[in-house]
């Protein structure tokens, strides 16, 4: 068995880690508030693997043999634990079919390449025998860009690439560092980090995705601010495909007609495997620092989001809760009973906020980072501080940041938790210009309430700003509700569906970092227009003609 990581097949991250509201008075009292769930009660929990009914492989002896042979036979492994942690990703969707036992196509058989050269060997083997092959990185995808189509007859193989985890090199002069595309994110920066460079890259599900699986799906990471999102990061890449291998250089700048690099970016498997990635890299910062601030209302700290973009202030981290998020936020907090928001800051600045005349309902709590020299970082702190004085916040210091810091990757885990006690948490982020941010705040707000009303549930949704550019910004949303009925899909559906329908009807993109799959891919057309969206089933279909490739992905 090879010595891959991976996450429990019935949940996110690692067996014996998860939630606990216990230690966190405030989190009961909120979410029977907001979903009326009562945390008291027993959870549903009922995930028993060996109930599962795992359809047996469906590979021909001949195939088996030649694929056994090119990585060996201890990596090339068909047991049913594995073949279930390699047939979804994370999505509610995911889990909740899982959970269920609805597992209609269960890969035949995951392979452990050593190199490039295995992969190779693999794709040409796979291609010749007319059988579906899906790379697997950490399996942490939420978009539904991992399962096999569910009337797929052909043989499915699960590429999991998971032992190319090396950094091979770091090109100092330049900054760029060659990556195996398997390396998991704490494996990559650890590397990194004893060379004394980072990546810069951290994305919610950091610990347990993989460098190839971020370029696949177009990933941002938590400082996307200063360090770009994943398209900015690769700057080459080496793909293997039925054949051949697509190399491109990590050059600074070309002019060499339609981007071959963007193509790959985004592209989900179905325009080969990535095997290995060129990336930017940056020196250690001599200074890092995450400042909590506390904002009026939700319509201030948007607009002091933007004053940031365009001024001459480079955060790595600009992010701001609206007051639901923010709320939350304080709930799930480690405090004594009674703990409130004047607990968290000092009585003086309690006074001062009184007098302003804040409503404490509406407040927003903001998290701002900064990296760099120590002049650099303190004059970055100055330019933000004047910024957000003029929209009416004050600073809360280091305190709040170095939580946000050490729980920043924990946030998954509250999915599960709502999960074994009958309800839906999830989670869908979109991005569109500053001028209609707040448009499609309140339009996506108001979708969701529909359809809660819809479904007959007291249902709650938030927001975060995050990810800022000059001419717009993230919008991350988190719903939940408490399941009614006996069928949750049918009735997360209606929810998901709402608010994703809300982001294109309102100017905003269907996801900014999420990728497509199979969950997003009815809303590509209007996304991309209809013309945009034949011209990359186009690409798809001329790649790969008999949908060996990840079918089924983005195009549908």
């Amino acid at each position: 068995m090879p010595n891959v990581k991976h996450m429990k097949w019935w949940g996110w991250g690692v067996e014996g880690v998860g939630f606990h509201h216990e230690d966190k008075p405030g989190m009961a009292p909120f979410v029977i508030k907001a979903i009326d769930l009562d945390l008291n009660e027993a959870p549903e929990l009922s995930v028993d693997f060996d109930a599962l009914d795992i359809p047996e492989p469906k590979i021909g002896p001949d195939l088996l043999a030649l694929l056994t042979d090119i990585v060996g036979a201890d990596n090339a492994i068909s047991e049913p634990m594995d073949r279930i942690v390699h047939t979804y990703g994370k999505s509610m969707r995911d889990l909740v079919r899982l959970r269920n036992g609805d597992i209609p196509r269960v890969p035949d058989i995951v392979l452990y390449p050593a190199d490039e050269d295995e992969v190779q060997q693999i794709v040409d083997a796979a291609v010749d025998a007319d059988a579906v092959l899906i790379p697997f990185g950490g399996g942490s995808n939420i978009a539904g860009s991992l399962e096999a189509p569910p009337g797929e007859t052909r043989p499915v193989i699960s590429l999991d690439l998971g032992r190319l985890n090396k950094v091979i090199d770091v090109d100092e002069t330049s900054g760029l560092a060659r990556i195996q595309a398997g390396a998991l994110g704490p494996d990559l920066e650890e590397q990194l980090g004893q060379r004394g460079w980072t990546l810069g890259h951290f994305p919610d599900s950091f610990t347990h995705s993989t460098l190839g699986g971020w370029v696949a799906t177009r990933s941002s990471g938590m400082q996307s601010d200063k360090y770009g999102d994943i398209a900015q990061i690769a700057r080459g890449l080496r793909v293997v495909q039925p054949g051949k291998l697509l190399v491109l250089r990590p050059l600074p700048g070309y002019s060499t007609g339609p981007s071959v690099r963007e193509m790959i970016l985004g592209s989900e498997g179905r325009l080969g495997v990535i095997t290995e990635v060129t990336v930017q890299v940056h020196r250690l910062p001599e200074e890092r620092v995450v400042l909590g601030y506390l904002f009026p209302s939700w319509e201030s700290g948007l607009d002091a989001m933007h004053a940031i973009s365009v001024s001459d202030a480079t955060p790595s981290i600009t992010r701001v809760s609206d007051s639901r998020e923010t709320g939350f936020s304080f709930a799930t907090r480690k405090k004594k009973p009674g703990f409130s928001l004047s607990s968290m800051i000092s009585k003086g600045l309690m006074s001062v906020l009184e007098k302003r005349g804040w409503d404490l309902d509406q407040v927003c709590l903001s998290f701002i980072g900064y990296e760099g020299s120590k002049e650099h970082v303190a004059r970055q702190k100055k330019l933000v501080k004047d910024i957000v004085s003029k929209h009416g916040a004050i600073v809360l210091g280091k305190g709040p940041g170095e939580l946000y810091d050490q729980k920043k990757f924990d946030t998954p885990y509250i999915r599960d938790f709502l999960l074994d006690r009958g309800a839906a948490g999830d989670v869908s982020e979109t991005a569109a210009p500053w001028s209609q941010l707040k448009t499609l705040y309140y339009a996506v707000v108001a979708a969701a309430n529909s359809a809660f009303d819809e479904i007959g549930v007291k249902g709650w949704i938030m927001c975060h700003l995050s990810h800022s550019e000059h001419s717009g910004a993230c919008l991350y949303f988190t719903f939940a509700f408490k399941f009614s009925q006996d069928d949750p899909l049918k009735e997360y559906d209606v929810v998901k569906q709402a608010i994703q329908q809300a982001f294109v009807d309102n100017g905003g993109t269907l996801s900014h970092h999420h990728a497509v799959g199979v969950e997003h891919a009815p809303w590509l057309a209007e996304d991309l227009s209809p013309a945009g969206a034949e011209l990359m089933s186009g690409l798809f279909t001329s790649f790969d003609p008999k949908g060996n490739f990840n079918p089924g992905k983005i195009t549908g």
